[in-house]
């Protein structure tokens, strides 16, 4: 599958990494950018994107380039299967939602109220519970969908995280390129 081609000069997005937390255990690149990452004991709590440009944080931990390996064999080939030790942090309601999205398998999407339907709740509780998912595209919250459209990403409508999914959507063969 042919590679899509990286964002070109994106916005900042500070906003997307402030989830709390913003020292990371190791930054690595990523075609769009770079993901921070940050770990808690032996297992990978938060995945955050960076704007092009973030200095690089080489991984120092056999976790952190286990994660590193992954990523990029996921860049390569987007039907890699994760296989991490993670621990995101959210209280159950979210816990069952990221969950649901981690059965949607690469090439395929869900809506929000697909996921909600089979989760017997509302879409706007499961789009605040996506947007909250502190480990996108391991917990691949990119494939969940509006009904009429692509729908928001990290919490924004358009703009960076926008563009970000929609480069996870071509990348797995879901949108044309």
């Amino acid at each position: 599958m042919e590679q899509p081609k990286p964002l070109s000069d994106p916005p900042a997005a500070a906003s997307l990494a402030q989830r709390g937390q913003t020292e990371y255990a190791a930054v690595i690149r990523a075609p769009f950018g770079a993901l921070g990452l940050r770990i808690r004991g032996d297992r990978l709590t938060g995945v955050d994107f960076l704007p092009p440009g973030h200095p690089l944080e080489p991984p120092g931990t056999a976790l952190t380039q286990r994660v590193a390996l992954q990523m990029a064999a996921y860049f390569r080939d987007p039907t890699t299967v994760f296989d991490l030790p993670i621990d995101p942090d959210g209280p159950p309601y979210r816990q069952r939602v990221w969950q649901a999205i981690r059965t949607i398998g690469c090439g395929e999407t869900r809506t929000y109220g697909e996921l909600a339907s089979a989760l017997q709740s509302a879409p706007r509780a499961v789009g605040q519970a996506v947007g909250d998912n502190p480990l996108p595209i391991i917990v691949p919250c990119h494939r969940v969908v509006g009904k009429d459209g692509l729908g928001g990403f990290a919490h924004a409508g358009n703009g960076y995280s926008v563009e970000i999914k929609r480069w996870l959507l071509r990348h797995e063969g879901v949108l044309g390129r």
